[in-house]
């Protein structure tokens, strides 16, 4: 008997044809849309944390003003008293202290802060503010104070709670960790945000995660910039991050430069010496010293810092960070009352400006009460995006199945011209950016693990003849 020769239709049936490897942005988003995912899963949590506390950080200046208002503030007077009349009562009042600098009243309802260190009780990185009456020079109050900006307990208290959550240096890494990967996960949005269609980035009309979702994409475009900016002057000032950023200025000259403090002349160490600042019996008082600085060009508000030792000058400094800021500096002999050296901060260079104009933008200094509100603005929008990002995790789930993750394996998707110099430039960053690259290094690590185990347990399970059926 013949046999009936085969039709098509009696073939085995052909492999299927492996799917035509996508090319670029094509291929890059899904690994885009996976990195974004679970950077916003795990590392949430620290930027909601951060968010809190910077939104109370912000607030807390103009709170400082209405806690401390009798310290800060005094009725106006008819004339001024000599500032080393001034500094006279603070130390009569506080015999035991060492004064490090002086801040004269810059306007006519101010006080003058003399900054005591070597008190008893007092953080050794922090020193006690005495303010005191310029009019009547009688002292008003006494706090602790901290830092170049003057911040006074309240604000102290929320500055080294978003800093490092009052955990000393460990408690860094949170905070740096958080801004290592804000831009990441800001700048991952934007482009998932422009590459969907323009029928899914419509909030009219939707509801459930498809409503979540233009929410959380249409507002995240247009603060993305300030969390950029937000996550880059956050790391200047990091422990890892901002110690490399600091090798790197250095190496192109662009370091914030000082001015010389060095007494000049045969007679250096005749004048006041640290602590005395400007009582002594010869050489140049404060009042001198303060005239020779105003001749320089120098206004309010200005920060007195005595000489060091007998062989150093006096430091007057601007200290307004608002805009226009006011931080030009000169060294006054002690002897002589002679400015020895000036540095302007038109001569600084860009990058030192640069970093300067950062930092006070991030803190809220550079244009007041106008800079606190939008920094307030943007962590109560980075909160909300938080608040909705983890919404659409909760509603990408089915039935029991909470928060269902991105499919892994985006990456075998990029094309090798893209994926080679994408990783080389992740190398780079990560380099400088460590706790960015670690992380990411040991997402990687064990994503792919993880992958591989599942892989092979999928083909025994096929090879087991039950898959099969």
């Amino acid at each position: 008997m013949t046999t009936a020769p085969s039709t098509p239709t009696d073939e085995a049936p052909k492999p299927p044809a492996p799917a035509p490897a996508k090319s670029g942005w094509a291929g890059l988003r899904p690994l885009v849309l996976r990195l974004h995912f679970y950077a916003g899963v795990l590392v949430a949590p620290f930027l909601l944390v951060a968010a809190l506390t910077g939104l109370l950080y912000a607030a807390s200046f103009q709170a400082e003003k209405i806690v401390y208002d009798h310290e800060l503030t005094v009725p106006v007077g008819d004339r001024k008293l000599p500032v080393s009349e001034q500094v006279a009562a603070a130390r009569e009042a506080r015999p035991e202290g060492t004064v490090s600098a002086v801040r004269p009243s810059p306007e006519a309802d101010a006080t003058t802060r003399v900054m005591l260190s070597g008190i008893p009780g007092v953080d050794p990185d922090h020193t006690l503010a005495v303010f005191v009456d310029p009019y009547t020079a009688k002292v008003r109050g006494e706090l602790e104070q901290y830092g170049s900006s003057g911040a006074l307990p309240l604000r102290t208290w929320i500055d080294e709670f978003h800093r490092d959550l009052h955990l000393g240096e460990p408690g860094r890494l949170y905070s740096e960790f958080a801004a290592s990967w804000l831009w990441v996960i800001a700048g991952g949005g934007v482009l998932l945000w422009f590459s969907r269609r323009r029928s899914l980035r419509k909030l009219r009309g939707t509801d459930g995660r498809r409503r979540t979702l233009a929410l959380h994409g249409g507002v995240g475009v247009w603060v993305a910039a300030g969390f950029v900016f937000l996550s880059a002057t956050g790391l200047t000032w990091s422990t890892y991050a901002g110690a490399n950023i600091g090798e790197l200025r250095t190496s192109l000259g662009q370091e914030t430069p000082s001015v010389s403090a060095a007494a000049a002349g045969e007679h250096a160490g005749h004048g006041a010496a640290g602590g005395t600042a400007g009582d002594a019996a010869h050489g140049a008082g404060l009042d001198e010293v303060i005239a020779a600085a105003r001749a320089e060009g120098l206004g309010d508000p200005v920060e007195i810092v005595p000489p060091a030792d007998e062989k150093s000058a006096y430091v007057v400094r601007q200290i307004q960070s608002s805009w226009p800021g006011k931080q030009d500096s000169v060294a006054v002999d002690p002897a002589s009352g002679e400015v020895t050296d000036v540095l302007r901060f038109d001569d600084y260079p860009v990058l030192a400006k640069l970093t300067r104009w950062g930092i006070d933008l991030h803190t809220g200094n550079l244009f007041g009460l106008v800079n606190q509100i939008a920094l307030m603005a943007l962590a109560l929008t980075l909160i909300l995006l938080i608040l909705w990002g983890y919404r659409m995790w909760w509603q990408r789930g089915r039935g029991s199945a909470f928060g269902r993750p991105i499919p892994r394996g985006a990456w075998q998707q990029v094309p090798p011209y893209v994926l080679v110099p994408l990783l080389a430039a992740i190398a780079v960053l990560g380099y400088f950016v460590p706790l960015l690259g670690i992380p990411l290094a040991a997402f990687l690590a064990v994503d792919i693990v993880l992958g591989e185990v599942a892989h092979r347990r999928g083909r025994r399970t096929y090879g087991s003849g039950t898959a099969a059926r």
